[in-house]
């Protein structure tokens, strides 16, 4: 398969580089900077097994994404609207994946591309280190649901190292993530602290459970069962990825919009529309947007 990945940041440049490692035809689209040094010198990959020059295909226009049968869409989730400029440029038979934090961008995406687009969960931690330069912590996995030419998506992947599982229930997949991103992230944003030195914190367990609690009771309201142990992934996620901080951490301490709206603050509109209360996610929801609201400001 020729593969375009919109969205080259951590996320991207991860599946992307393996993809092309493995032969694969990529293209990256993205940043200027990040362009540039892709152009330059190639992605320089960084991980856990090898260290590396991968040469990749760079553009930062969504006409990168013309002939490819494979779109992996990475944008952020405040970018999900934007990237549906891709459409005159896709061709007809063409793959769209979502690989975006959040359980309804891939909804969101087909609604305003009118064609369909699969959603995957992610399980990867990474992060780019410096224009062109990613750093990976640690996983990898993707879950998709069955869809037409699914096979061949796992195959692709298959080949380039990137396990990949076909769920039956991917909503609930999906929902187990949004689970993990809430647990996690908003702390990680308030606390500027890695998810290895959060979990043992104290009293964090109890905030830890009581944001698992309501994820669950919005999820069941809403017709959707987690599969698998949630809590005992919710504790795993500090041994697998002790040393990453969240991606809204980042973006906290860049002064650039997060995902939170898309995470906790997810689960809180979800809470409301059902008539479920949500405080916990509530008030991570709350500190985080005052903490953009401060960096927008300058305050630091």
């Amino acid at each position: 398969m020729k593969i375009a990945v919109l969205g080259a940041g951590a996320v991207g440049c991860y599946y992307g580089g393996m993809l092309a490692r493995s032969g694969r035809e990529v293209v990256l689209i993205g940043r200027p900077a990040h362009v540039d040094a892709m152009r330059r010198d190639g992605l320089y990959m960084e991980t856990q097994t090898f260290r590396e020059h991968v040469a990749v295909n760079a553009c930062t226009g969504v006409t990168g994404v013309a002939g490819a049968d494979l779109v992996l869409c990475c944008v952020k989730s405040t970018d999900t609207a934007s990237a549906a400029a891709m459409a005159p440029h896709l061709a007809a038979d063409a793959i769209i994946l979502s690989l975006q934090n959040g359980y309804d961008n891939a909804a969101r995406l087909q609604d305003l591309l009118g064609r369909p687009v699969h959603p995957a969960v992610v399980y990867v931690a990474t992060e780019m280190a410096g224009p062109g330069h990613l750093r990976h912590h640690g996983r990898g996995e993707l879950v998709i649901g069955p869809f037409p030419r699914s096979a061949e998506v796992v195959a692709e992947f298959a080949a380039a190292g990137v396990p990949v599982q076909i769920s039956d229930n991917v909503a609930g997949a999906l929902w187990a993530k949004l689970t993990l991103n809430c647990a996690y992230n908003a702390l990680s944003a308030i606390t500027q602290m890695p998810y290895g030195r959060i979990a043992p914190g104290e009293g964090i367990a109890g905030v830890m459970e009581d944001v698992v609690l309501e994820c669950l009771a919005v999820a069941q309201a809403d017709g959707v069962s987690l599969p698998g142990d949630i809590r005992a992934a919710v504790v795993g996620i500090a041994r697998t990825m002790a040393s990453q901080l969240s991606s809204t951490a980042h973006d906290v301490a860049r002064g650039k919009p997060s995902e939170i709206d898309h995470l906790n603050g997810y689960v809180l509109r979800r809470g409301e529309a059902l008539g479920i209360a949500t405080p916990v996610n509530r008030v991570l929801h709350a500190l985080v947007k005052l903490l953009e609201e401060r960096q927008a400001q300058g305050g630091g």
